[in-house]
């Protein structure tokens, strides 16, 4: 295996993990440059880089962020391989940039769980994994973390930076009772003409049924301001061609409309830096 190869195709990865649970694109340089470390003096046989990359990242996050805290707690040990997590990660789904300005809420434990479910995918047993602990108690950090991330209506657009977020992330995840708890009772997915020409469907109604279309899909999508708006939008050779545009009442989604007319495409940006795929 060559590990400096490998090491550098997944740097960039590495890059977006450690930079959303830190806050800190100084702090994640200097994180992910300790596992290249770690990496190069490892004599473990390593059978999933990837995961164990993802791994050593993580818990160098987890142990900067307990460097912050008044009780910090040991170092974890990092070992030699865990289940692959490079399979559950959204590459393009991140924190919005308002809601990185609230994660300093978070303990370093209930962060780490918020972030690497709720942003980028990876299911709770992994995350327990990595954490050392059941994942039910990985589920109850990041409920937790939920509640403390989630602002009065009235403070800026938070809210909807995060659920926009948190539902991509879960579709792609394929976690059915995430997309469950996201959408509203009387939830509607409707389709332009110009979106259904595309091969989307033209209307589906309820949240059973949403959830169930979104469940393991969306995976080409990328994040995107619709205007001043969060939003996800599916790219082809780097044009937008689809929007996802997400109606959100009182903390669910109400509705997500796929727009296709070339007016709501002129209107798409990509967030956060990302690069549509």
């Amino acid at each position: 295996m060559d590990l400096t190869a490998g090491y550098q195709a997944e740097r960039p990865r590495l890059l977006r993990i450690a930079g959303r649970v830190l806050g800190d694109p100084i702090e994640a340089e200097d994180v992910v440059q300790q596992a290249w470390l770690r990496l190069h003096g490892s004599d473990t046989e390593i059978e999933n880089l990837p995961a164990w990359l993802t791994t050593v990242t993580t818990r160098l996050c987890l142990d900067r962020l307990r460097s912050h805290t008044p009780a910090p707690e040991a170092e974890v040990v990092v070992p030699g391989t865990a289940p692959d997590p490079a399979d559950e990660v959204a590459l393009a789904d991140t924190v919005g940039v308002a809601l990185q300005m609230v994660l300093d809420r978070l303990t370093p434990r209930e962060r780490v769980a918020f972030v690497l479910h709720d942003s980028f995918g990876v299911d709770f047993p992994t995350i327990a994994e990595i954490l050392r602990t059941t994942p039910a108690a990985v589920r109850k950090l990041a409920s937790r973390a939920r509640a403390k991330v989630a602002l009065p209506a009235d403070e800026e657009r938070q809210p909807d930076w995060a659920l926009v977020d948190a539902f991509m992330a879960a579709a792609r995840g394929g976690d059915l009772t995430r997309l469950m708890e996201l959408l509203s009772p009387d939830v509607v997915v409707a389709g332009d003409a110009a979106a259904v020409a595309l091969g989307t469907p033209a209307r589906i109604d309820g949240r059973r049924e949403v959830a169930a279309f979104f469940n393991g899909a969306a995976r080409a999508a990328s994040s995107v301001f619709i205007g001043d708006r969060p939003g996800a939008a599916w790219f082809h050779r780097g044009t937008a061609k689809v929007v996802f545009d997400f109606t959100i009442t009182d903390g669910v989604v109400r509705r997500i409309d796929f727009r296709a007319e070339p007016d709501v495409l002129a209107r798409v940006g990509p967030r956060r830096g990302d690069a549509p795929r």
